[in-house]
């Protein structure tokens, strides 16, 4: 469970340093591989996506956090006119100071905020989707907006416009391909933590996809790992690794110092698709993860991707 300190606007926030340190922590502690690629980011850079990354946190606990029983949606409300505080530059708590000094570095837009905060309404009445075009715009609202928070503070790279005939050409827009990274990732969660969903009565595979290959609710409620559940599951997994492939086509585009971190985050990312894989599709009873030594191994290959690619 993710807990700040109690700062009433009675009470002093804290300073930007504290505030950014304790951004830093709550990413080291709940997104391990996410905090792995950040280290590898100018200073700049890597604090203002910490700050970034304690406001998607934050969000995703209203709807799927400890206290997710008592979130309505006045409560999302609340959130979303909080929100529109820390862009008119008032921080409300101790993390919040980080995230103001952000907007005021970085020309984020509030759209993908406002979007994620319409992602968590999905979850408040939404606990099955239809067709994968329902899924697409939950998975675009509380992941695919993270590359659009990201890509200001990522930056474009600019160079290889400074050729007088490469002046007219409009700027290169790797926003699209932000999004499908978001997908990717979100498409992967959904996939390593199917039990972990279904114990809380929530299935995200699409119910068309379920239907396609003969197999049931039931069966999924229950755990059962066969023949239909693997043709499934790699239907699934061909479909996400599509996303990351779109994803990859954007890198080139990011300033040259996001490139080896974004290469790294998406490398190590897909890699819990092959774990999926390599446990023969049973994400009911095995937890899919990268362990630490294998992460290092996706560096070097993120590495010289990021800078021949």
């Amino acid at each position: 469970m993710l807990q700040l300190p109690e700062s009433p606007h009675t009470t002093t926030l804290a300073s930007l340093e504290d505030a950014y340190e304790l951004c830093r922590q709550i990413t080291a502690e709940y997104s391990k591989t996410f905090y792995l690629g950040t280290l590898l980011m100018p200073a700049a850079k890597r604090r203002a996506i910490w700050a970034i990354y304690v406001w998607c946190r934050r969000t995703d606990e209203l709807v799927d956090g400890p206290r997710a029983d008592t979130t309505t949606e006045a409560t999302l409300d609340q959130w979303e006119h909080n929100l529109e505080s820390l862009f008119a530059g008032h921080p409300i708590e101790d993390v919040d100071v980080a995230l103001v000094d952000t907007l005021e570095r970085f020309p984020l837009s509030i759209q993908p905020f406002r979007d994620m905060i319409a992602g968590q309404r999905m979850d408040l009445y939404r606990n099955r989707y239809e067709t994968f075009e329902e899924l697409e715009l939950y998975c675009y609202r509380v992941a695919g907006t993270v590359g659009l928070m990201t890509t200001p503070v990522m930056g474009i790279d600019t160079r290889s416009r400074s050729a007088p005939w490469s002046q007219a050409q409009p700027m290169p827009d790797p926003e699209p391909e932000a999004i499908a990274l978001g997908i990717a990732n979100q498409l992967t969660n959904i996939l390593r933590d199917v039990g972990e969903d279904a114990r809380r009565g929530r299935i995200y595979i699409p119910l068309e996809d379920l239907e396609r290959f003969q197999y049931s609710e039931k069966d999924l409620l229950n755990h059962v790992v066969d023949d239909r559940w693997r043709a499934l599951m790699r239907f699934q997994i061909q479909r996400a690794r599509r996303f990351f492939a779109e994803a990859e086509k954007g890198v080139s585009l990011l300033s040259r110092d996001a490139r080896f971190p974004v290469w790294s985050a998406l490398m190590l990312y897909r890699g819990i698709l092959d774990v999926i894989e390599r446990n023969h599709y049973d994400v009911f009873h095995k937890r899919a993860y990268v362990p630490g030594w294998r992460k290092l191994t996706y560096l070097p290959l993120a590495k010289l991707r990021s800078e021949v690619l």
